[in-house]
């Protein structure tokens, strides 16, 4: 969440940068957390004042009590008692006040960068780099969808049998192409100076919130209602929150993780051919790369999540568009955004399988993240995190780019990992 100090002192480029989300309501979503801010103080300010008070009268009982005043004294403590109680109504005065500033800032999204365009939709979105040639199909060339059920590899309708729409069985070449893919990313991430992590499945409210899934706005999570516990969207919830709570030193940094999950989205209100096949699961598999680092780092840190996910995708062989997202299309708690998009040529139409994002303090200020300068100052650090990637719409890519009359040719850099070079 945005820190109150920088509202306080910046209201105007704070009104400023939400316009470019077009947030209709961002003057008063601020200025109301500025009244709440301001109770706040002020109530802090007469809590200062009684503890202040109370502590002094409490010094002269002592004295008077040693002068033999003992009449003095008892008059003075019950004076005492009345101040500490009218100071005990005041603290929870103030933890009011705290708790509903804090559940107010959570409404509040995260300023956009600089560099970042207005706008409103993903037609805002600026296409800033493009790499490798769109493939020619061969004539009857099939969408993914079609040549799963060809070749047998992934089954939906037994999957919909299981669990619901949505939740596709992987099976014999699929699930090895699966399985390869996650090697490859995983083994790349390592080279890169990424470490492994395996975390939970499930997150507690507090994680939820950490990331800022919670107040989970669009209603995206599966909840696991009997233990208040959430489906992991993507392996940033836990991964982020490892660290929740923790003040690192200098010396810790740069933070750089790395897993894989399965990742479990409701993904309430989808539907269309723009979701058909593997273009939108409930249930699917990506590997997530997360950094921390100290705040002048944090963009160059960007870069270069952004240049590993495109080494990714050029070693696969697939041609891909790296997209600036507009305020309007960036997630609540992203300061700049970048987006991945590769070319699915049976369908003729680029498909998201990356985000990397940076979220300057937003995440941290929500986690109390930190870190120890050699100096001994403690501020708040950057998060960021991306895919690594995602996996479904990657397997859809992979599946059209490569079919021909015969079957669908694996790339050179994934047969190592599958242990064959074709699906026929």
């Amino acid at each position: 969440m945005l820190q109150i100090t920088y509202l306080r002192e910046h209201r105007l480029s704070a009104l400023e940068g939400l316009k470019k989300r077009g947030l209709p309501d961002a003057e008063q979503l601020i200025d109301q957390a500025l009244d709440l801010d301001q109770q706040r103080r002020e109530v802090q300010a007469k809590a200062d004042a009684l503890r202040a008070q109370s502590n002094a009268e409490s010094k002269k009982i002592g004295e008077l009590m040693k002068a033999g005043q003992t009449n003095q004294a008892n008059d003075l403590r019950a004076k005492v008692g009345n101040l500490k109680h009218e100071l005990k109504k005041l603290e929870e005065d103030l933890a009011r006040c705290e708790e509903e500033l804090r559940l107010h800032l959570y409404k509040i999204p995260n300023i956009p960068a600089q560099a970042v365009p207005a706008g409103r939709s993903a037609d805002d979105n600026l296409n800033v780099y493009q790499h490798g040639s769109i493939p020619n199909l061969p004539k009857g060339a099939l969408p993914h969808w079609e040549l799963i059920k060809k070749y047998d590899i992934i089954d939906f309708e037994v999957g919909n049998k299981i669990t619901g729409a949505g939740f596709p069985v992987y099976k014999d070449k699929g699930a090895r192409l699966q399985r390869a893919l996650i090697s490859f990313f995983l083994d790349e991430a390592e080279k890169a100076g990424y470490k492994e992590i395996m975390p939970p499945l499930l997150v507690n409210e507090a994680s939820g919130y950490g990331t800022g899934q919670l107040p989970d706005k669009e209603g995206q999570m599966y909840c696991v209602t009997a233990d208040q516990l959430y489906l992991i969207p993507t392996a940033e919830v836990p991964i982020t929150n490892l660290y929740r709570d923790v003040i690192l030193n200098e010396a810790d940094l740069p933070v750089k993780n790395v897993g894989y999950t399965p990742c479990f989205r409701r993904e309430a209100g989808s539907w269309g051919a723009h979701v058909r096949g593997l273009n939108r699961l409930h249930q699917f598999d990506k590997v997530e790369i997360v950094q921390i680092r100290k705040p002048g780092e944090s963009y160059q840190a960007l870069d270069e999540m952004c240049a590993h996910v495109q080494s990714l995708l050029e070693k696969l062989e697939l041609p891909y568009r790296k997209m600036l997202l507009c305020g309007g299309d960036m997630g609540f708690n992203a300061t700049l955004t970048y987006d991945m998009e590769v070319y699915a040529a049976a369908q003729q139409r680029w498909l998201e399988v990356s985000s990397v994002s940076n979220f300057e303090t937003y995440q941290a200020n929500r986690m109390k993240l930190r870190y120890r300068s050699a100096e001994g100052k403690i501020q708040l650090l950057h998060t960021l995190n991306g895919s690594a990637l995602a996996l479904p719409r990657v397997v859809a890519a992979l599946l059209e780019n490569n079919q021909d009359e015969n079957g669908i040719r694996i790339p050179d850099v994934l047969v190592p990992y599958t242990g064959f070079n074709r699906i026929d």
